[in-house]
């Protein structure tokens, strides 16, 4: 029986995806297979050595020490794309809100619920919505930063709005170029995207790269008047200089779902809770995703959407399987096979890969494997962890 300890409230759909006869899944298990969560944060939790993985129902993993838990062995995946829709939609509400002056409108019209005389209160409606004109959406121009799950779906909205967009992702991968309208515009650099956009809408992950990347130096290129929508992560903008845009007029509008004091305090500000992934829909694809995730990696050591290690699957046919993480050294997976070879174990299929510091292999031998095999893999110069699966 694998168990999996959960954080949170995880969507009984994605509790529901381990199979009951095989899996037992609780908030109270002691010593878990692996761990399932949303926004837990792990930093100065001790976890018990029997945990093999971790699943993020969603696409940030800063709530997780992974470099930490990579030197363990613990494989950590998250969910991208599970909540691109939701995100989507909202980026779509930033848009709107930020060019048409409807929330403050909503205030104003709350002011007026001690108006009691009909005509007066209609009047008031009347001449108040002179000051809320705004911009429609359609020909102007919206820059994506990050065309991944997210930036794609946002992307091709965008157009069927009738706007230009202009996209810049550095990293651009086959599989998100795929997902991607042609009629996007490639952008060479970040600054040749911010001056020639009206929006700006962020989707990039936080790494060492990109905390504080729209500061003052790329607030400088933005074109003047232009809108910055931020539902990724609030790390990703230094405050002081958005604050300072705002003022200067260089931004309209900065859309947010990450409050601070400061911000709260500003006119041009708008802001809300972190609203990106909180639909019904999103909370239960992310709890499938990272339920079907987990189950795969336990079952079969296959590894889809990890962040620390490499991607890499094998179906199952015959034998026993094996799978061990190692430093990407030369000579391991060598050490490994003349193992094996002397022991006269015939391996009937096989499959490594490698990211950066780490690789791991997927082998399947005619024998069942026994502890001595399992200590003796362990065993070899710079092999990390081993399982028989």
């Amino acid at each position: 029986m694998k168990t999996i300890r959960t954080y949170n409230n995880i969507a009984a759909k994605g509790i529901n995806t381990f199979p009951q006869e095989q899996y037992q899944v609780s908030a109270d298990v002691a010593e878990p297979t692996a761990i399932l969560l949303r926004s837990h944060k792990l930093h100065k939790e001790i976890i018990p050595k029997s945990v093999l993985a971790i699943a993020r129902a969603g696409a940030g993993v800063n709530n997780i020490p992974v470099r930490d838990y990579t030197k363990q062995g613990i494989v950590v995946f998250n969910t991208p794309g599970a909540n691109a829709n939701a995100v989507k939609e909202l980026v779509l509400a930033g848009l709107l809100l930020s060019s048409r002056g409807i929330s403050q409108s909503m205030s104003y019209v709350d002011s007026l619920a001690n108006e009691t005389d009909p005509h007066a209160l209609h009047k008031k409606v009347e001449a108040g919505k002179k000051q809320y004109g705004g911009a429609e959406l359609e020909g102007k121009t919206l820059g994506v930063v990050g065309l991944g799950a997210i930036g794609a779906k946002v992307a091709n909205l965008a157009l069927s709005l009738g706007m230009n967009v202009i996209g810049y992702d550095p990293k651009l991968s086959v599989e998100a170029a795929w997902r991607l309208s042609s009629k996007v515009s490639r952008a060479e650099n970040l600054n040749s995207l911010l001056a020639r956009s009206d929006y700006v809408t962020l989707h990039v992950p936080v790494v060492e790269a990109t905390k504080g990347f729209m500061n003052e130096e790329t607030f400088s290129a933005i074109k003047s008047g232009a809108k910055l929508i931020n539902l990724a992560r609030g790390e990703l903008v230094e405050e002081a200089a958005v604050i300072q845009a705002l003022d200067t007029g260089k931004l309209d509008a900065y859309v947010a779902d990450f409050p601070s004091k400061a911000l709260i305090a500003h006119e041009k500000a708008i802001l809300f809770p972190h609203l990106g992934a909180s639909t019904v829909e999103a909370e239960e694809n992310c709890a499938v995703m990272g339920a079907k995730q987990l189950i795969d990696f336990l079952d079969n050591g296959n590894i889809v959407n990890s962040v620390n290690f490499p991607t890499i699957s094998m179906e199952r046919t015959s034998g026993y399987r094996i799978t061990f993480a190692n430093d990407n050294v030369p000579k391991v997976l060598g050490s490994v096979l003349n193992l094996l070879a002397d022991l006269n174990i015939n391996v009937l299929d096989m499959v490594n890969k490698s990211r950066d510091d780490i690789a791991y292999t997927i082998l399947d031998i005619e024998p069942e494997p026994n502890d001595e095999l399992l200590a003796a893999i362990a065993n070899i110069e710079h092999v990390f962890h081993v399982r028989k699966v």
